[in-house]
């Protein structure tokens, strides 16, 4: 399962900074993870410093 960036997103860039295989893009209003590309290892979520990054539902 892939992980996914709320709104709550403020376009810090650390969790793009961290992703191991790059699934992660600047977005028009936040950053988006590509699902195809994401690993599910969380390191993103645990970066964020407003925890807007979670499992997708």
């Amino acid at each position: 399962m892939a992980y996914e960036i709320s709104d709550k997103c403020t376009k810090c860039g650390s969790c793009k900074e961290v992703c191991p295989v790059e699934a992660i893009s600047a977005g028009e209003t936040k950053y988006v993870i590509d699902a195809g590309t994401c690993v599910d290892c969380g390191v993103c979520a645990n970066e964020c410093p407003v925890e807007a990054i979670s499992p997708a539902s």
